[in-house]
């Protein structure tokens, strides 16, 4: 019997998440939001595509939390998406109203699910989910790292005009304006990248990568990134569902690991059918650990907003 998975929000992150999730075959999709005909329209589309594409999965679109009971995993998408000169900080009282009204809604009806947020600001939100959901912090984490790593390997293989499966990297922290590329820990085919950038050209990449769901919303104007958001979500899903223990970076509440307490802050992790099986501890220089800090203390501010 496949699993179930479902996705809250029609939007282009949702609905392109349920595409590749379906299109992978690794589970029976649930697309839920509150307009009607909109879920339903982009369900009854992807299906369609199923005998071209040759995948089995189901995917149903609704407006009813009822239809969601009894899902694996619940990627909540939903929320208002950033505009130009909006900053991720100015979304999260608008955000908090959604989130704390889609987690009481899954809760009730998956009360064993796993829960892996979008909706930004995602460190806060995936804060207030954990918060409200009562749920053991393994099971209530954040897709950021994924995105904003792929970010960075994609400008370092343009860079150095190499396949992206050569460049390995992390990025760490909060999901905004103080993440933490590790540049110590980013090789290309296992060579240090310190060794084939000098050190202004790798710093240019690094703000790049900070600045890179901006300079997407800044280029669309009516909107932010969808592609490459689903994908690092569908990664994520995709661990889970098949128990693949990847070490990921995630955004997980922390109980002082790297001398975080109570904050959701994006670290490596393995994950696998359990959520969150194991936060990766790795050693940081004075310097990566202090960027660390601040960029939790950016996340600390949200939290505060909210109460947490």
């Amino acid at each position: 019997m496949r699993k179930k998975i479902t996705v809250v929000g029609a939007g282009n992150v949702g609905a392109t998440l349920v595409q590749r999730i379906a299109e992978g075959g690794y589970a029976d999709v649930v697309m839920i939001d509150i307009i009607d005909g909109l879920p339903q329209g982009k369900a009854l589309d992807i299906q369609e595509s199923a005998p071209i594409l040759g995948f089995d999965a189901r995917v149903t679109g609704t407006l009813s939390y009822d239809d969601t009971a009894g899902s694996d995993v619940v990627v909540i998408t939903s929320g208002v998406a950033r505009k130009p000169g909006m900053s991720r900080d100015d979304l999260v009282n608008i955000n908090a109203k959604i989130i704390t009204s889609v987690t009481g809604e899954i809760v009730r009806r998956s009360p064993n699910c796993i829960i892996i947020m979008i909706a930004n600001p995602l460190d806060a939100m995936t804060h207030l989910a954990l918060h409200l959901s009562k749920f053991p912090r393994e099971r209530v984490f954040g897709m950021a790292g994924v995105l904003d790593t792929a970010r960075f390997r994609t400008f370092l293989a343009l860079e150095l005009k190499v396949s992206v499966e050569d460049v390995q990297a992390y990025v760490l922290g909060g999901h905004g304006d103080t993440m933490v590329p590790l540049v110590r820990y980013t090789t290309v085919a296992g060579i240090p990248i310190s060794e084939l950038l000098p050190s202004e050209k790798i710093a240019g990449i690094v703000q790049r990568t900070r600045d890179g769901g901006a300079e997407i919303v800044n280029l669309l104007k009516t909107g932010s990134a969808y592609y490459a958001p689903s994908a690092a979500a569908a990664e994520m899903v995709k661990a889970v569902v098949f128990d693949q223990r990847r070490i990921l970076p995630c955004s997980v509440y922390l109980k002082g690991e790297y001398g975080i307490n109570g904050l959701v802050v994006g670290v490596p992790a393995k994950l696998g059918a359990g959520g969150i099986e194991e936060i990766i501890q790795i050693k940081l220089t004075p310097e990566e650990q202090k960027a660390l800090q601040k960029s939790a203390g950016a996340v600390k501010e949200l939290a505060d907003i909210l109460k947490l």
